[in-house]
């Protein structure tokens, strides 16, 4: 039986890979700082479906604290951190640069130092297609040039980056960074297009379009993800490795597959080009198949459909969580 520390473990990745580790028998200590970035009765319908869990410990905690991470060695010992913590998103992090610099950089740096303090012997860090920027030529490669971010969100996600490799390389730990590509599924964050979009459309409310809905996002569904993100958990050395599903769709044709799959048009509110955000996002997912034996399962109706059918499950509540900008 392993023992793993999850950071960001109410979030929506970090509950399912929490979830995942439980179900097949693992211990899992889980933090978050349970933050107001988005309606936190999302983050509590996540960890109220963990805490029932034996081999299931929180702690709410600010990785961005040092101070805050003292219980933590106390907790362990830790076969891996699966560092799931972030200030997520582009258009808030052009608002707030500094709460992104100080949760997806500093609070990076913060458990890299835990892992070599305490010995943990692997680290594991969530990363965004969001670095490949927009002057990179498609499929996006990991080797590709991430020196060019547009928004904080990434600049920041890339600056863990450097700091996991500088520990790598100082100190022997094996450390895997996964460049996750625009993830969705049931319970997602409600900044995030697909949440939005089943939300105005069910709800009869306009749909807010930046840009003139041709821009391209490879959705990659959560169970996929989060199958990946186990699989990282291996020896590796050091690797940088995209989880994405190679089949990226513009805006409008996701648009109209949820309205199909809601049986409603949507009401359109055009919107000019959101700043920071990248026309277009694809991934090479070659290096994940060989390293990991891994590749994504779900197509994207088949994971729209789970996310109509939890928004209409859970609507008593879904309909009024916030979702503009």
């Amino acid at each position: 039986m392993a023992r793993y520390l999850v950071t960001g473990a109410a979030g929506f990745i970090g509950a399912q890979v929490a979830a995942e580790l439980l179900a097949r028998g693992d211990q899992v200590v889980g933090v978050d700082n349970l933050n107001d970035a988005y309606d936190p009765r999302l983050k509590d319908w996540r960890l109220q479906r963990l805490l029932p869990n034996a081999a299931f410990h929180f702690e709410r905690l600010d990785i961005s604290e040092a101070d805050a991470l003292a219980p933590l060695p106390g907790l362990g010992p830790f076969d891996a951190v699966i560092n799931l913590a972030a200030r997520a998103g582009v258009r808030a992090s052009v608002r707030f640069p500094e709460l992104y610099t100080r949760t997806n950089t500093i609070g990076a740096l913060h458990l890299l130092e835990l892992c070599r303090s305490q010995g943990i012997p692997k680290f594991v860090q969530a990363s965004t297609s969001s670095l490949y920027g927009a002057h990179n030529p498609r499929p996006f490669r990991e080797d590709a040039d991430i020196s060019r971010p547009l928004s904080p969100y990434a600049a920041t996600k890339g600056a863990a980056e450097l700091l996991c490799h500088s520990f790598h390389a100082l100190h022997g730990l094996d450390v895997t960074i996964l460049r996750y590509f625009t993830v969705f599924g049931p319970a997602g964050r409600p900044e995030m297009s697909i949440f939005r979009f089943i939300q105005w459309v069910e709800e009869s409310r306009p749909v807010v379009m930046y840009g003139d809905g041709q821009q391209e996002r490879d959705f990659t569904y959560v169970d996929d993800i989060v199958r990946g993100t186990l699989a990282a958990l291996r020896p590796l050395d050091f690797e940088v490795i995209n989880l994405g599903s190679d089949r990226p769709v513009t805006l409008r044709a996701l648009l109209q597959t949820i309205e199909r799959l809601a049986g409603k048009p949507a009401v359109l509110d055009q919107r000019p080009d959101a700043p920071g955000d990248v026309r277009a996002t694809w991934a090479d997912i070659s290096k994940a198949g060989k390293l990991l034996g891994w590749e994504p399962r779900v197509d994207l109706e088949t994971g729209l459909r789970a996310c109509v059918d939890w928004y209409r499950a859970e609507r008593a509540w879904a309909s009024s969580i916030a979702t503009s900008d």
